[in-house]
């Protein structure tokens, strides 16, 4: 197995020129840019065209990850080729299917076999349910294969994202790319670091991913309660305080939802995935200090340290993570460096939710909001 990052930036062209060629019999190209990258299609098809062969997806972002740093307005690129694994690409397009769940049922299916290891998803951040899609893609694809991925990002604009699949750059699509064999090794980490404050209120009135009430009052005016004089800016103020939901209201476990959009005349708040009518929710704030240390844990719980071998880290973090921790972002992608082998590559994104099993073991895949997601690749 081999890496090959390098980068693209509008009017200065790829930093490495001729592109990079590999002769591993299977290879994966990894795209994340900048939102406004979509208007830009010579770097898509230069891309297409250098490697006719390889799987090739990615998606839009609310920052650029490589290595230990964050980038804005550039496409952020992986080669990897691989020796002894197969690869095979999944596509689907939100006409295609009714709802959220059927298209993830449709992309496990397109990759389900014996021998799949592992999946890695990239989805429109804006038009999806992203607990239905896991919902789709758990009930087909079973506990046993790894689904990870995340949510494609627009900054904190919220205004449209976009999924590449090959060359075609455009919203309202998904895509997985599936790992096949035995030879392959993929792992996984999640964790927050956000603290949860005030009381816990009942979830009162909610749609899928849309809540109306909290102990039968307006959410969205709570919202503004708290956010002062920055109301006025949401969605994106309200990621400065994400909600953990509990099936029960002495519950330990939590899962975290952040704000993707509100609606002043439903008076109602839409979340990244399902918030549960019955179910208990509590606002959180951030600790700098604990957002660094929940990175760190992240990693670790991957294993990654403990291996020998250069590995190849896939870092999904949350767009609430850096506009929380400003000029300290690269405080987490340093932690997450420091626990991997030598000679290893990091190259990610900041997005609007991430996918990952509860945990560190094999298990049904969650939408998370707010951690630090990894995913491990290397081969045996």
């Amino acid at each position: 197995m081999k890496i090959i990052p390098f980068q693209y930036r509008a009017g200065d062209g790829f930093n490495l020129s001729p592109l990079p060629k590999l002769d591993h019999p299977e290879q994966l190209l990894l795209v994340f840019g900048s939102p406004r990258m979509d208007q830009e299609k010579a770097p898509f098809e230069a891309l297409e065209s250098a490697y006719p062969d390889a799987v090739i997806l990615g998606c839009s972002t609310a920052g650029e990850i490589l290595a230990d740093s964050v980038y804005d307005d550039t496409l952020t690129i992986s080669l990897v080729g691989f020796d002894s694994t197969r690869l095979a690409l999944a596509h689907i397009t939100l006409d295609e299917v009714e709802g959220d769940f059927a298209a993830g049922q449709a992309l496990a299916e397109q990759l389900a076999s014996e021998d799949l290891a592992g999946v890695y998803v990239l989805s429109d951040g804006l038009h999806v349910n992203g607990s239905e899609l896991v919902r789709g893609l758990n009930e087909t694809l079973g506990a046993n294969t790894i689904v990870t991925g995340g949510l494609a990002g627009d900054g904190s604009d919220f205004g449209k994202t976009w999924v590449l699949h090959g060359s075609e750059v455009k919203d309202r699509q998904i895509v997985a790319v599936g790992f096949y064999g035995d030879r392959v090794d993929i792992s996984h980490g999640s964790r927050g670091g956000w603290d949860p404050f005030g009381p816990m209120r009942k979830i009162t009135r909610s749609e899928n991913n849309l809540l109306f009430e909290l102990d039968d009052q307006p959410a969205l005016d709570l919202y503004k309660r708290y956010l002062g004089d920055r109301a006025d800016e949401l969605p994106g103020a309200g990621l400065l305080f994400p909600l953990a939901i509990r099936q029960r209201s002495d519950s330990e476990e939590y899962l975290v939802r952040t704000i993707l959009a509100v609606d002043e005349d439903a008076q109602s708040v839409t979340f990244a995935g399902d918030i549960p009518e019955g179910a208990y929710a509590q606002l959180m704030k951030a600790n700098f200090d604990r957002l660094v240390d929940g990175a760190e844990d992240a990693a670790i719980a991957t294993g990654a340290s403990k291996k020998s071998a250069p590995v190849l880290s896939l870092a999904v973090s949350c767009v609430g993570r850096r506009l929380v921790m400003g000029a300290r972002i690269e405080e987490e992608l340093e932690v997450t460096m420091d626990n991997l082998p030598e000679g290893s590559h990091q190259i990610g994104f900041y997005s609007y939710g991430e996918l990952s099993p509860i945990g560190s073991a094999r298990g049904e895949t969650a939408l998370h909001n707010q951690t630090m997601t990894l995913t491990v690749i290397s081969e045996n």
